[in-house]
């Protein structure tokens, strides 16, 4: 039956070498059929993922349990735990602003891509076809992986639109493949995680010599779809996206970008409550006081995107406003914050209550028991892991939007740090602020990989994740992709733009409550429109506006939340100091983007940015609407 489903598809001539040869190969038939194939049979309770390393002998990369709720699959390797944001290598002759392979290893990629293709051909396969972006605008692609990788596979069916042996169409033409081969992270990577993409003529080929999913199954798609769209002119944007029907029947669309730990996650989840069901609003790190408050009635969540949101020209139908659709059938869901039972009742009910069972990640999972998501695997005697995640299928998620929806609002995200005036930081963000366009796209540039990001390897200081806060996941150019969401800034006009801290709000620890406020405050007003007495330009300039006032729900917020150079610990000194380390970082990464492929309004809104332009500058640049 497996071949009969292969021959009908358009295959590459180096993949047909593979798979004639072969006769133990698997196309999975449903997700159960995967599921088994992630613990090796269907009665397995563990399985060991091992491969034979040449001078290492067999190498045990991945443990899986399987428990009540799902398959628990563990990493034996602490690094592998994590993405590693250096893993992306580029192949091709094609332009990129990436690490390219001859360049990092001094020879060409083709003979190690010719010894993959044989150790290829010596293992037992699954072969796995997949639409990359969705069903319905979705590219064709195929993972090609070694059959003890079951839970690599189940994985990505259940992040991308997998498709089951008995609907794979006829002629099907990957746009896509990746090729899995663990072993060759210990023989040629120096036991790194290193997935290398390689730009065909209407093919891109990934290669993941590594078997956490997050640099090739999650991210390594993402960037074919970027490759994609900077093809066609179109963006997959790095967001979330939320429904909020208020008490009242308002209802507001939020799209909320970020670098990794920016809250993307987070938008979508109702607001954190202690067990007593009080609101902690902050804590103030100096005085360690806690100021709490009360809403009586919290909105409604549809939830749309979770991490990538699909910006395509077919969904926009002549809309003022950006239109997004889901990039994704599943979700790879951080649970850090999860300690404890009653953290999150949403995500605790889905994860031990799944409708089917799930795949989860660095979790201690007990064979036949049931894997608690607050029960994270240890990277060391008292040290979680701090990248616990399940991959949790769209479809199990109540409430869920499946249909294209105008954005009314774009927030974006920064884990900020403790501010005060004794060690000023860049943590001088009030709980939100209201940015003209031309502020929104920089931000955008820069995009803050911010403070104590637990998503990825590298969490020291302040660093960038690049355009899009995506430019991690991209092959390409930066210039290109900062002229893509320029133009998409432009000709979405009908849109708003707010800016979110979290983590900390000057002096005060605030964890995700900022983007939650605002996101009750501002769907209870009904729309992101402010009179201009509501509003006052920030004392830092690329921070946009501030508010004078926050009203929710009868409460009034203190103004020290919103413009934090009045909070006594952080002052106008602690504020000034942190606001010249925020713009100096921002003129540092804008200015890489000055090339002459620039958009010539791009590069006037960066030298506005450079000269200390004030916000009057940049609304003259880019109109806004209040």
């Amino acid at each position: 039956m497996n071949k009969t489903i292969l021959q009908k598809m358009i295959l590459p001539d180096e993949l047909k070498s593979i798979l004639e040869s072969k006769s133990d190969i698997v196309v999975p038939e449903s997700r159960i059929h995967l599921y088994d194939l992630a613990l090796g049979n269907s009665e397995n309770l563990t399985f060991e993922v091992e491969y034979d390393v040449p001078n290492k002998g067999k190498v045990v990369e991945v443990t899986v349990a399987r428990c009540k709720n799902g398959a628990v699959v563990n990493y034996t390797d602490e690094y592998m735990r994590r993405r590693d944001p250096d893993s992306m290598v580029i192949a091709d002759n094609g332009e990129t602003d990436k690490p390219q392979y001859k360049n990092l290893y001094g020879e060409d990629f083709k003979p190690l891509r010719d010894l993959t293709f044989e150790w290829l051909k010596d293992q037992n396969l699954i072969v796995m076809p997949f639409m990359a972006g969705g069903k319905e605008l979705g590219y064709p692609a195929l993972l090609v992986a070694p059959l003890n990788a079951g839970f690599f596979a189940a994985g990505l069916a259940d992040l991308q639109a997998f498709i089951p042996a008995n609907e794979v169409p006829d002629d099907f033409k990957p746009r896509a493949i990746i090729y899995l081969a663990p072993p060759f992270r210990h023989t040629h990577f120096n036991g790194k995680q290193v997935v290398v993409h390689n730009r065909l003529e209407n093919m891109h080929e990934l290669f993941s010599y590594n078997l956490y999913p997050g640099p090739s199954a999650k991210k390594g798609i993402y960037g074919v779809l970027l490759n994609i769209g900077e093809g066609e002119n179109w963006v997959t944007a790095h967001a979330s996206t939320v429904k909020v029907i208020t008490p009242y029947d308002n209802v507001i669309t939020i799209m909320h970008e970020g670098a990794s730990g920016g809250g993307k996650s987070e938008m979508l989840e109702p607001m954190h409550t202690e067990l007593n069901g009080n609101i902690v609003l902050s804590t103030n790190m100096v005085t360690k006081e806690k100021t709490y408050i009360e809403l009586s009635d919290s909105s409604e969540l549809q939830p749309v995107t979770d991490d990538m949101a699909l910006c395509h020209p077919a969904l926009q139908n002549d809309s003022t406003k950006l239109v997004v659709k889901d990039a994704e059938e599943g979700w790879f869901l951080r649970i850090n914050h999860i300690n404890h039972y009653g953290t999150d009742p949403h995500y605790e009910n889905l994860c031990i209550h799944p409708k089917e069972p799930l795949i989860f990640l660095n979790l201690q999972g007990q064979p036949n028991s049931t894997c608690l998501i607050w029960e994270h695997t240890m990277d060391a005697p008292g040290k979680p892991c701090p990248n616990p995640r399940v991959i949790m299928p769209r479809r199990f998620i109540p409430d869920i939007v499946s249909e294209p929806v105008e954005v009314d609002v774009r927030s974006f995200g920064v884990r900020t740090p403790v501010c005060t005036k004794e060690v000023p930081t860049y943590g001088i963000l009030g709980l939100f602020h209201i940015l003209p366009p031309s502020l929104a796209w920089l931000w955008r540039l820069v995009a803050p990989r911010g403070f104590d990001n637990p998503s990825i390897l590298d969490t020291e200081g302040m660093s960038s994740e690049g355009v899009g806060s995506y430019w991690p996941f991209a092959t390409g150019r930066m210039v290109d992709q900062a002229n893509l969401l320029l133009e998409q800034i432009m000709n979405t006009t009908g849109t708003r733009y707010i800016l979110i801290p979290n983590q900390h709000v000057g002096a005060h620890k605030v964890g995700f409550m900022p983007q939650w406020i605002a996101r009750e405050y501002l769907a209870r007003r009904g729309s992101a429109k402010f009179r201009q007495e509501h509003i006052a330009e920030s004392r830092c300039a690329i921070l946009g506006y501030s508010l004078e006032t926050l009203k929710i729900d009868g409460i009034n917020l203190s103004k020290g939340y919103l413009q934090t150079n009045l909070q006594p610990e952080v002052g106008s000194a602690g504020y000034d100091a942190g606001a010249k380390i925020l713009v100096d970082f921002f003129k540092s990464e804008l200015s890489k983007y000055l090339s002459p492929e620039l958009h010539p309004l791009g590069r006037k809104i960066i030298e506005c940015c450079l000269n200390d332009g004030t916000i009057n500058d940049y609304i003259e640049l880019m109109p806004m609407k209040l």
